[in-house]
């Protein structure tokens, strides 16, 4: 008995699923289609629609009799879009005893019955875009038809029954472009065509405004695009922690959701106004001038303006513009020839002074062997050597030289940089060593050593002796110490006078800069190679001759290479004797 009944039962429910679309076969359309809301445009009020990817979103309206002129405004968000208008004409009425496998609406029924359509208008883009003219004398319905094949995005849309400008939106000039009067490091000025909507209002009313928008991607051709624009980089960061969710079944059920009901959250999501509170404008107002400021230097940035009708709550884009910042203000970067001696010299006194270099190494080996030496006595001097952007080496600069290795890298760029003296004022003393009298300098020197392994062996102390046994009426005897590395050593002398030999030596004869280029070649007495293995055993020595009794001398030894700057000893004064 149970089994009967269950048996019934199934088959009960079986007749009332299938038998339907079974009984009406010959009565159902090939094309019919599931049902679903249809979407009617009102007229005079702004409606904004959800368009999905690749598919066509249609909404109805028709219009009053005897209406002398229509016009219908698309207002599409972000991304280019493709809209029509059609016009569909109904040669005869609906059947009212049709019996529909499901119910149906009244545009759905006039899609099912004979008819013609004609297409009146179509626009590709992203750009706002109006269609006006007068109705057409047989439309019956009018279809709106949009469509975003690249991504999901939104669109706003105006119907308005009548002839001329509905008076909704805000007027723009004749010349609808944004122009740039100056251009600086941080700031540009802009300038457009006042709007007939603000210039033909007295100054009491105030509904309408300009607002300047700057960004650093694109020009926005709607403030609807803008606010996309908005919303989608305040989601970033809640996108990608959705990306790092676990999958389940509510985002299928939400796609589902909006693919087949997006027509309901369209009517329930209609925009009140289209100025946003929250954009940040650059400049707000009635002036048909703005200066846009705290920009970065050496920057693209694009401006889009706007006229906005607060009343109405809608808004007219200017066609924008964009500029670039000015860069910042640099030294010109010099480049150093192959062995080049070159003065480095601060001539404005201010404590930040800095130059640029640039050298490339020979060989393949892009090695090279960048060498220093302070002339400014108390002034901190700091070197730093870069490549690529990326720092390899930066230190101070004194007196003594400084040996930088450099291999690796095509090109090398030094920077040299004055951060103020010791004392915490700048020198004004004259060295007479530099050429020209300039004022404390830098002595730098850089040339390529692809031949080298790194940076060459220095005498282990500067100093020069004498030998007060071996010092006669007309010459005298020194010794320094050399290298292990084969090397050219030259003495000088320089007679001084009674005042000079009683005040001990001029310092300035016993500058560290002074160097065997700004030396007479009557002051060069000798030069020999020397080179010793051992480092403790480097020791040579010279005879200094033809010397005048009781006379005091100023003696000098460099080391001569041919890479870098020559090392100068420690000047030495000595007085030969007056009686022998």
């Amino acid at each position: 008995m149970v089994a009967t009944l269950l048996s019934w039962c199934l088959g009960a429910a079986l007749a009332l699923i299938c038998g339907s679309p079974l009984a009406h076969s010959a009565l159902v359309p090939e094309n019919e289609v599931p049902l679903r809301p249809t979407t009617w445009l009102p007229e005079g009020k702004l409606t904004s629609v959800t368009l999905p990817k690749g598919r066509t979103r249609r909404l109805y309206f028709t219009l009053r009799k005897k209406v002398p002129g229509m016009s219908v405004t698309v207002i599409p968000c972000n991304l280019p879009i493709e809209w029509s208008l059609t016009a569909r004409t109904l040669k005869d009425k609906p059947i009212k005893n049709l019996q529909w496998s499901t119910k149906k609406s009244m545009p759905e029924v006039w899609w099912r019955g004979p008819g013609t359509e004609e297409k009146i208008h179509s626009f590709t883009g992203d750009a706002v875009d109006t269609y006006s003219g007068s109705p057409h004398p047989q439309a019956s319905i009018y279809i709106l038809k949009l469509r975003s094949k690249q991504h999901s995005t939104r669109a706003t849309l105006f119907l308005y029954e009548g002839q001329g400008s509905s008076g909704i939106f805000p007027l723009l000039p004749a010349d609808p472009r944004v122009h740039t009067l100056g251009v600086g490091m941080t700031s540009v000025t802009l300038s457009w065509a006042p709007s007939a909507s603000i210039t033909g209002l007295p100054r009491e009313e105030n509904s309408y405004e300009y607002c300047v928008l700057v960004n650093s991607l694109q020009n926005y051709p709607s403030l609807c695009a803008v606010q996309e624009g908005t919303r989608k980089a305040k989601n970033q960061k809640q996108d990608k922690e959705e990306r790092n969710r676990k999958e389940t079944a509510w985002p299928i059920l939400k796609e589902w959701w909006w693919e087949q009901w997006d027509t309901f959250l369209d009517a329930q999501n209609l925009p009140s106004s289209l100025v946003d509170d929250d954009l940040q404008c650059a400049c707000r107002g009635t002036d048909s001038v703005c200066t846009v400021s705290e920009l970065l230097p050496d920057s693209p940035y694009y401006f889009d303006v706007f006229v906005m009708d607060r009343l109405n709550g809608t808004s007219s884009a200017y066609k924008g513009t964009s500029a670039r910042t000015h860069e910042e203000a640099r030294s010109a970067i010099a480049p150093l020839r192959e062995g080049e001696l070159r003065w480095v010299s601060f001539k404005n006194g201010g404590s930040d002074s800095e130059q640029f270099f640039s050298f490339r190494p020979r060989g393949w080996q892009q090695s090279g062997l960048l060498t220093l030496q302070s002339c400014g006595g108390g002034e901190k001097i700091k070197v730093t050597v870069s490549s690529k952007g990326q720092v390899l080496t930066s230190r101070g600069v004194g007196a003594d030289l400084v040996h930088v290795w450099l291999q690796g890298s095509p090109s090398y760029l030094i920077h040299l940089q004055r951060e103020g003296t010791s004392t915490g004022q700048i020198s004004t003393v004259i060295d007479p060593s530099l050429p020209g009298g300039l004022m404390a300098s830098v002595k730098m020197q850089i040339s390529s050593a692809y031949h080298r392994r790194g940076i060459p062996s220095l005498p282990s102390t500067l100093q020069i002796k004498s030998f007060n046994r071996l010092r006669g009426c007309n010459s005298v005897t020194l010794a320094w110490m050399g290298t292990e590395e084969r090397s050219l050593y030259c003495v000088y002398r320089r007679k001084l006078g009674n005042q000079e030999a009683e005040a001990g030596g001029p310092s300035a004869l016993t500058a560290p800069c002074l160097g065997p280029e700004s030396r007479s070649d009557t002051e060069r007495v000798l030069c020999k190679y020397f080179q010793e293995l051992n480092p403790r055993r480097a020791v040579t020595t010279a005879v200094i001759g033809g010397l005048e009794p009781g006379m005091a001398y100023v003696f000098d030894v460099y080391l001569m290479r041919r890479w870098g700057i020559p090392i100068k000893y420690a000047s030495k004064m000595l007085k030969t004797r007056k009686e022998c």
